[in-house]
């Protein structure tokens, strides 16, 4: 990587290059632009006002005296295109060459890169990538622009509203021009701007263009370096023995014939158990397998699947804390002419990378250099600064690709990151250090998608109308007992574990949403789309179950709760129409409908399937997207497809269960990820919007599962509101 140093927040442009070894010949940038509120359309909620971005001069942006064009990404690309996106919008106000344009990741500068709905945190998650950098970016190309022209404008002793820039090249009339490359020195002398005009969307060349993505050749030929093919001169390999129950401690250990292995060099513990450091990681692999360790379980959770979800269910029986509370559902319940009760629940899932987790640290005199697929930069570099004893400042990361991510690697609490550092610190910083977990460290001993069991209780009167809904949760909080609880837990309710449910679009009058936060030692975390990975599903099958009382067709009923005009109801019109929805469907096939907001995203989806004899095939999928002005239709179609392929083998099989707390699952034999012959035919349409962009990496997720079962209702009569679903009770 070219730079990847942590500096002082405001140091001129030429120092900035001569501390980071640069020649001068090379364009810098900062960032300065503030960032608005998204406007929201009448009726709808406003978009969280991000944090002011500060006018600083460090780096976003390169330009070399060979024209080309190198955008700092300060958030992680882990597949999701965000590379391809931020370098669009800053091309787009430059008016650059794409042929040359390129990317590199940003320092872990806070002050500079932070993610502005973050405040003063560096993060990529929640889908907000795109949105907080819409404005920024387009005004760091903007700026840059200006700087260029101003400087043709002196050396041209001409006007710089007469000069015109296209692909990296500027102009005037008199016949004058010059590429970027020539003017990098003469920009860089010129002040930037404190204000710019940014294009009229019309005019737009590369936003909204299905551009080639800049990460696609690196990765296809094999030259891209993501953090797992990283390595340093005399880099130890580490592997941790973890306990097999969460929550037991080490007891005792006997490393005698660990240490025996060749290539094994040491052996230490940490808090998490015990790592074995090795030449290699096999000679880690043999060393760890060697160990003697008697486990102190005093503390462990021994619970199996079955009983938690027994424990569920009596709490669901309870009162549980107000989540959300409209009307009188208890009232309308008893009015209702036709009543629909029912559980839902939905197992731990695991993350399942395709790069399992890894980080590389070294120690530094003043703190450690890591290199890693960081997603959290600014929880990553504190909690490692917290183990050595450092101020965050003093851990420079270096950014590298990361092989997926799905939530693992934005653990709020730095769990890989924290290890690694451990085991450092462990053998004095002697050599640096390679954490490794392998396929089975991930699945058996990491952080899942909460278990989770959902009960509603809801009914039509009638005139077909929703009469009332009772909706109660039980699940594991992902917030409470982290340092983000404060931010994300308001009076016990957990965002995540009720979202999209108690802020439906659907306009129930009647809805009472309480949630229980249940106790466990499983570790859990986000998972792609969070709380939306479930309440989209039972909020999308109750509504279709809702539609089937009332004698309605689902369209139709769902459009009747959804404001008329409304962005909701255009993205269903839309799918509705490019599904060709109300056409009969052959005997054993059906198609099914759903519908949901998340990040900002409005996704709708028609499956088509069939059945016989138990068995199910998703034939083919149709979304429509509404995720704000599209910078790349071709990667949201790629988000969106790549989402359903996720989602469906949680659909039809994955679960994580535990028997007396040791997880039975342990790689891609038993935790099957989609395979190619399961995958349907996609369609991705997108809906034309002029709003700011919002998120595409998680909201394709939630309506799949909900889409697949109301299909199969339609071909079967047969709910399956349990995921994943059981095929037994089709046959």
């Amino acid at each position: 990587m070219l730079i990847q140093n942590s500096q002082a927040i405001a140091p001129s442009r030429r120092s900035f290059l001569k501390g980071a070894g640069l020649s001068t010949s090379v364009f810098v940038l900062g960032s300065f632009v503030p960032f608005g509120r998204f406007a929201a359309a009448e009726g709808e909620a406003a978009a969280p006002a991000p944090a002011a971005a500060v006018f600083d001069p460090n780096m976003f942006l390169r330009i070399g005296s060979d024209d080309s064009v190198v955008v700092l990404c300060k958030h992680l690309e882990m597949g999701q295109g965000v590379s391809t996106g931020l370098a669009t919008l800053v091309a787009e106000e430059l008016d650059a060459d794409w042929s040359k344009v390129g990317f590199d990741f940003a320092p872990n500068n806070p002050k500079v890169y932070n993610n502005l709905f973050f405040g003063s945190y560096i993060g990529t998650g929640g889908s907000t990538s795109m949105a907080n950098s819409w404005n920024q970016m387009r005004q760091v190309g903007a700026a840059a622009r200006a700087m260029f022209v101003a400087a043709a404008a002196k050396q041209w002793n001409v006007p710089a509203a007469e000069i015109t820039v296209a692909n990296a090249v500027l102009a005037h009339a008199s016949g004058k021009s010059a590429r970027f490359g020539e003017l990098v020195e003469a920009a860089m002398q010129e002040t930037v701007p404190t204000a710019v005009t940014l294009k009229d969307p019309k005019d737009w060349k590369y936003i909204g263009q299905p551009l080639p993505r800049l990460d696609s050749k690196g990765k296809t030929t094999g030259t891209a370096t993501f953090a797992i093919d990283f390595r340093r001169p005399g880099m130890l390999t580490a592997l941790v023995r973890r306990a097999p129950q969460f929550g037991a401690t080490v007891k005792s250990i006997d490393d005698s014939d660990a240490r025996k292995i060749k290539g094994v060099v040491d052996v230490v513990q940490i808090p998490s158990g015990i790592a074995v450091l090795a030449n290699d990681t096999w000679a880690a692999m043999r060393g760890r397998d060697a160990l003697k360790i008697t486990w102190d379980n005093s503390l462990a959770e021994t619970r199996s699947s079955d009983a938690l979800v027994a424990e569920y269910r009596d709490l669901a029986a309870t009162p549980g804390i107000v989540a959300a509370n409209r009307g009188d559902a208890a009232l309308g319940l008893g009015k209702a002419s036709q009543s629909y009760e029912a559980e839902f629940t939905f197992p731990f899932l695991a993350h399942a990378p395709m790069e399992p987790l890894n980080c590389t640290i070294e120690l530094t005199p003043d703190g450690a250099e890591i290199w890693a697929g960081s997603q959290f930069q600014s929880i990553d570099d504190y909690a490692v600064g917290q183990v050595l004893g450092v101020t965050p400042d003093k851990i420079r990361i270096h950014t590298l690709l990361g092989g997926g991510s799905f939530g693992r690697r934005a653990n709020p609490m730095a769990d890989w990151a924290v290890e690694a550092a451990q085991i450092a610190k462990a053998i004095g910083g002697k050599a640096p250090v390679h954490l490794l977990w392998t396929r089975e460290d991930d699945i058996k001993g990491g952080y899942y998608r909460p278990m989770a069991l959902h009960k509603v209780k809801a009914g039509v009167d009638e005139a077909g109308r929703i009469a009332g809904w009772q909706h109660t949760i039980v699940s594991k909080s992902i917030m409470i007992g982290t340092a983000l609880e404060p931010m994300t837990v308001k009076d016990g309710v957990d965002a995540t574990s009720v979202e999209g449910v108690s802020d439906t679009p659907y306009g129930i009058e009647n809805l009472a949403v309480h949630v229980h936060n249940a106790k466990t030692a499983i570790p859990v975390l986000w998972w792609r789309s969070v709380g939306h990975s479930h309440t989209a599903h039972v909020m999308e099958t109750t509504m279709d179950e809702l539609a089937h009382l009332a004698g309605q067709d689902p369209l139709a009923f769902r459009l009747s709760y959804l404001k008329e005009g409304s962005r909701d109801a255009a993205v269903l019109k839309h799918v509705a129409e490019k599904a060709k929805w109300g056409q009969e469907m052959p005997k054993g096939m059906g198609r099914g409908i759903a519908y949901h907001m998340s990040f900002g995203s409005r996704v709708a989806m028609v499956a088509e399937v069939s059945v016989e004899a138990g068995a199910l095939k998703v034939n083919r999928v149709i979304a429509a997207v509404d995720c704000g002005v599209a910078i790349n239709p071709d990667v949201i179609a790629a988000q969106v497809e790549g989402a359903i392929g996720f989602a469906l083998s949680a659909v039809l099989r994955n679960r994580v269960t535990f028997a007396e707390g040791v997880v039975e699952q342990g790689n891609f034999d038993d935790y099957e990820p989609t395979r190619i012959k399961e995958m349907p035919a996609v369609e991705v349409h997108v809906v034309p919007s002029a709003e700011a962009p919002t998120g595409i990496g998680e909201p394709g997720l939630p309506p799949l599962a909900p889409a697949i079962g109301n299909a199969v209702f339609a071909a079967t009569g047969k709910r399956l509101r349990s995921l994943p679903f059981d095929l037994e009770l089709l046959a």
